[in-house]
C-alpha cells in the first residue's frame, strides 16, 4: 500500500469534501502517494489500466453502498488491491473488514498490517450486491429516497403514496424458496460466505408494522413474526412483468424468472482484522 487513487462520492453518507480532504492529507503524512481522486458520479471511475499505467496499487473507497458497488465492480478484474473506509449511513461492509469505524484509524492499520481477503456477493442480473440484494413492492420506496437526497420536494407526496400503495399491495413470489410466505412485502437477500441469508418481511397492519419496528430498533428484527428467515443457495423471482429491485441501494429492473445466485469475489479487499 503505497500509490494511492482516491475514490468519493460528496453526496452519500458522511463522505463530505472536508472529510475526504483531510483523508488526503492523511495520506501525505503517512507517505503514501496519491496518484490521482474521483470524485463520482460527476467523474468517470479508473479503469484498472488507467490505475496500472498509473502505478497506482491500491484504490481506497470512501463513499456509501452505492459508489462502493460500481467501484468494485469496475475495478472486479484488476490485480490491485481495493480499502473500504465508512464512508456512508450503515457502512456494513467496512464493518465486516475492520476492527474501527474511524477512517484515519483503518489507514494507519492498513499500513501496519495489509492484509487480502475475498467478500461473498449476491449475483443477479449479471450484477453483484455485496451488501444486499432488496426485493418486493418495498423497493418502490427508493424513488422517494432519491427525490429526498435530492432536495426535489416536488411530487414526492405522489412518490410516496405510489410506493405505501404497492407496499400494501400484491407482495413478490419466488420459486426455491418454500419456507417463505407468499406475496412478502419486501425480501432482504444477504450474501454469506456458502449461502444466502433470505429474510421476508409481511406486515399487513399498523399493528404489526409498529412491532416490527420496535424488533429493528432494539436490533432483533429478524426475530419479529413477521419475518421470515432461511438460508439457501439460489432461487428464482416469478412473475408475468419485470419487476423492481435494489442492488446495494441501487434501482434496476429484473425480468421474470431471474435466477439468484451466491457467489464469491477474488482476495481484493484489505482488512484490517486479524485472521480466523
Amino acid at each position: 500500500m503505497k500509490t494511492l487513487w482516491f475514490i468519493t462520492n460528496p453526496k452519500s453518507g458522511t463522505a463530505t469534501p472536508a472529510k475526504a480532504d483531510a483523508l488526503a492529507a492523511l495520506f501525505a503524512e503517512r507517505g503514501l502517494v496519491l496518484a490521482g481522486r474521483t470524485a463520482f458520479p460527476d467523474d468517470v471511475l479508473p479503469t484498472p489500466q488507467s490505475l496500472d499505467a498509473a502505478g497506482v496499487d491500491t484504490a481506497v473507497l470512501f463513499a456509501g453502498d452505492g459508489t462502493i458497488n460500481a467501484a468494485v465492480s469496475a475495478l472486479a478484474d484488476w490485480n490491485g488491491a481495493i480499502l473500504i473506509l465508512p464512508g456512508g449511513t450503515m457502512n456494513m461492509l467496512a464493518k465486516l473488514l475492520h476492527n474501527s469505524t474511524d477512517p484515519a484509524a483503518i489507514v494507519a492499520a492498513a499500513i501496519e498490517r495489509e492484509r487480502r481477503t475475498c467478500l461473498p456477493y449476491v449475483d443477479v442480473a449479471g450484477q453483484r450486491a455485496l451488501v444486499g440484494l432488496i426485493l418486493g413492492p418495498a423497493a418502490t420506496w427508493v424513488r422517494a429516497r432519491e427525490m429526498v437526497r435530492a432536495g426535489r420536494l416536488r411530487g414526492l407526496g405522489r412518490a410516496m403514496k405510489h410506493a405505501w400503495q404497492r407496499t400494501f399491495g400484491r407482495g413478490i413470489r419466488l420459486e426455491g424458496v418454500p419456507a417463505l410466505k407468499h406475496g412478502a412485502q419486501a425480501v432482504f437477500v444477504r450474501p454469506e460466505a456458502d449461502h444466502l441469508d433470505v429474510a421476508a418481511i409481511d406486515a399487513r397492519d399498523f399493528r404489526a408494522i409498529a412491532r416490527l419496528g420496535w424488533e429493528w430498533v432494539t436490533g432483533d428484527w429478524v426475530a419479529s413474526a413477521e419475518v421470515t428467515q432461511c438460508h439457501v443457495r439460489e432461487f428464482r423471482t416469478r412473475g408475468d412483468k419485470p419487476a423492481l429491485a435494489l442492488v446495494d441501494g441501487e434501482p434496476i429492473m429484473l425480468d421474470p424468472g431471474s435466477m439468484v445466485r451466491v457467489g464469491m469475489m477474488r482476495e481484493i479487499f484489505l482488512t484490517t482484522k486479524a485472521a480466523a
